[in-house]
């Protein structure tokens, strides 16, 4: 699958079968729950759905193999049935991986940049789907003790223009990688804030955009609010990505952002 989009950004929806994810965790554990919640997603305008069986909050814990295909699979499988909106798998697992692509799953999203698991690359190579490469500084038990980078727009430039080679050289197609800073994934406050400023610099590397910023953890320090109600501020931030061409959004709600990108775009905001 190549990854490809037009210039307002496509909205990829989470969908997290887990019961510790930091947003939603247990709210769609029960995969009925899952899909239900996946169909929905698609009525209100999901352009891709995101299924993602072990969480990745900092200190989360890992799970097995099994387990995560007995939470995930499913809910795939369901999913890719009953709606022709892409579905992507959210896994670092090779396993995983193609059982999702096997049941119909386009795109791997994979936190580790297809590192975690030896296989992964060649699974990716040989199914032809769309590969979602992101940024990670250590691994979730480990990425958010004290994160430090010499420059951490560049550094990250740096590796995933590495990862993108490295990739192409194992035979994935350029044209089917999609890149992802990784906000709040071993970085620390102003790292943050200093890459959701600066994505639009990754342009340079020539493959499409992604950027996961839904709800997370920085939206309530910097309004120095534990209880603040996260929408807006996602919402707003959305629009700020868009402004710079990120061309897909990781998100948990679509609607409204969904509505918020539409009058951007129509009166002007993504500019001629």
């Amino acid at each position: 699958m190549e990854l490809r989009f037009a210039t307002v950004p496509r909205l990829m929806a989470i969908i997290n079968v887990t019961p510790d994810s930091f947003s939603d965790g247990g709210r769609f554990f029960e995969a009925s729950a899952a899909i239900e919640q996946g169909l929905k997603l698609v009525e209100q305008g999901a352009d891709i759905l995101d299924i993602g069986g072990e969480s990745s909050r900092p200190y989360s814990t890992p799970i097995s193999e099994s387990e995560e295909l007995r939470r995930v699979m499913p809910v795939v499988q369901a999913l890719c049935e009953q709606t022709r909106v892409p579905v992507s798998i959210d896994t670092s697992k090779a396993k995983v991986a193609a059982e999702a692509i096997a049941a119909g799953a386009q795109i791997i999203n994979d936190v580790t940049g297809l590192q975690g698991d030896a296989a992964m690359p060649g699974v990716a190579a040989e199914t032809e789907v769309g590969v979602c490469v992101m940024h990670m500084q250590g691994t979730p038990q480990t990425m958010q003790d004290n994160p430090q980078y010499r420059d951490v727009v560049q550094d990250i430039h740096d590796y995933l223009r590495q990862r993108r080679d490295h990739l192409v050289q194992q035979g994935l197609n350029a044209s089917r990688i999609c890149l992802d800073p990784g906000i709040g994934f071993g970085k620390t406050h102003e790292h943050n804030l200093t890459l959701l400023a600066n994505c639009g610099r990754y342009h340079s590397l020539g493959c499409p955009l992604m950027v996961g910023h839904s709800r997370k953890g920085f939206i309530a320090r910097e309004l120095g609010d534990k209880q603040a109600d996260r929408t807006a501020a996602t919402i707003g931030i959305s629009l700020a990505l868009a402004r710079q061409g990120i061309q897909i959004l990781r998100v948990h709600q679509v609607l409204p952002i969904k509505q918020a990108l539409h009058l951007f775009a129509v009166s002007g905001g993504l500019g001629s």
